[in-house]
């Protein structure tokens, strides 16, 4: 009985609704549904991640959609992890390099609990983004549109927004985000990564003149060893014939004594 005990509560949790989370990265909308028809889930059971789900499987208002799994989380709080072909809870040891863990030290490994990425009937909250839109609106998710909060910081992709020449001021078309702060309107900007500026070119000229000139030092270091290992190997045979000499000659005098 003990044993029966936790695939029956198991079971009691893997019954009744799901959410799911619905996001439309073209207007940058989202929405939550739920949907407590089995019928409706059985669609949704036995896929998984980045998987492609047809709308009109889960109602006839989102015929025409196709709607992608970005994951999930269990009716415990577990997330679904990439991966992991099952559709079970499993215990893995995770580091830094890998999601569902954030490490707090450096080097350190934790064995957490993650959800498979294959979706079942114990999963809670569900994923879902639109990869094709149908012919019906959907209220809240296609029929509105949500400005971006911040905008580009990377020069190249500042460029590419505004459509700007080589010759045009990046820092003039940078995104700023005004608020209010105690009264006071506050304008921010993000610092522009990957810009080309005069002093950056210096910098850049500098490094490779200094690679140059360390590069021809070397070489020059070289061809003086080289030369002192040369005149070393010369003095050394130069001894070496003298040596033999010496004693040529000293031979000669006793044969001759």
């Amino acid at each position: 009985s003990r044993n029966r005990a936790p695939q029956r509560r198991q079971a009691l949790h893997g019954r009744g609704a799901m959410k799911l989370n619905i996001a439309n990265p073209n207007t940058g909308a989202q929405i939550c549904i739920e949907i407590d028809d089995e019928k409706r889930l059985r669609a949704l059971y036995d896929k998984r991640i980045s998987q492609i789900v047809d709308g009109s499987d889960l109602g006839e208002e989102y015929a025409g959609y196709i709607f992608r799994i970005s994951g999930g989380n269990d009716k415990q709080g577990f997330p679904m992890k990439q991966g992991v072909l099952t559709s079970n809870r499993v215990r893995l040891l995770l580091d830094k390099d890998v999601s569902c863990y954030r490490p707090r030290r450096k080097g350190e490994r934790k064995r957490k609990s993650v959800r498979g990425c294959i979706v079942g009937s114990h999963i809670s909250v569900l994923n879902l983004v639109v990869e094709s839109k149908g012919d019906a609106e959907i209220p809240g998710l296609t029929d509105v549109q949500i400005p971006r909060r911040l905008g580009p910081k990377r020069a190249s992709k500042i460029r590419s927004l505004f459509n700007l020449g080589p010759e045009d001021d990046v820092r003039k078309y940078v995104i700023r985000r005004r608020f209010e702060k105690k009264g006071k309107t506050i304008s921010k900007a993000p610092k522009i990564q990957r810009l080309v500026t005069p002093v950056v070119i210096k910098r850049k000229v500098r490094r490779e003149t200094e690679k140059l000139s360390k590069l021809q030092q070397s070489q020059l270091a070289e061809a003086n060893y080289m030369r002192l290992v040369a005149q070393r190997a010369q003095e050394a045979r130069e001894a070496r014939r003298s040596e033999i000499s010496r004693r040529r000659s000293s031979r000669r005098a006793s044969t001759r004594a």
